[in-house]
């Protein structure tokens, strides 16, 4: 049987393992837990971004390959609210207000927002979620966007 010792011990090495694997400065239990949920965040964001990159590369080698490249589209979690960014290499008229309408029905208001409908489109907004709505997660901010580009008409 492991006596209390051995457990306390076996925490505390697990905490400073942790505490090293986050490069956290933290001395007491709860810091050290929060530094490595603001960690994972992170690496969660960096994940993030290089596969939109991935994804953008894809679609440069698509398009070159005379392959219909498919639309890219991300959304990071700010601390109230998303930052959604979709690109496409071809213009699609009309396309901003189909989006948009994927966020009224989400229930997100549009705090700030920049488009460029010239030879492709690319589109990059804060959305904040509407007080007393239900909490809305980046997955389902994803899918309506892109659900919003595939019912588009000129797609």
């Amino acid at each position: 049987m492991v006596s209390k010792e051995q457990k306390r011990a076996s925490l505390h090495e697990k905490l400073q393992i942790l505490r090293a694997l986050t490069h956290s400065q933290a001395a007491n239990k709860k810091s050290i837990i929060a530094d490595a949920s603001t960690y994972i965040k992170e690496l969660k964001q960096k994940i993030s971004k290089l596969n939109q990159e991935i994804a953008c590369v894809h679609n440069t080698t698509s398009t070159a390959l005379g392959e219909e490249p498919s639309p890219l589209v991300s959304v990071e979690v700010l601390e109230k609210g998303f930052l959604i960014s979709v690109f496409m290499d071809k213009n699609s008229p009309g396309l901003l207000a189909s989006i948009l309408e994927a966020f009224d029905v989400l229930g997100l208001t549009v705090l700030e927002a920049r488009a460029s409908c010239a030879s492709s489109f690319r589109f990059q907004a804060v959305g904040g979620e509407d007080e007393g709505e239900e909490v809305i997660d980046a997955d389902a901010v994803e899918q309506a966007v892109m659900q919003a580009i595939r019912s588009y008409p000129g797609n």
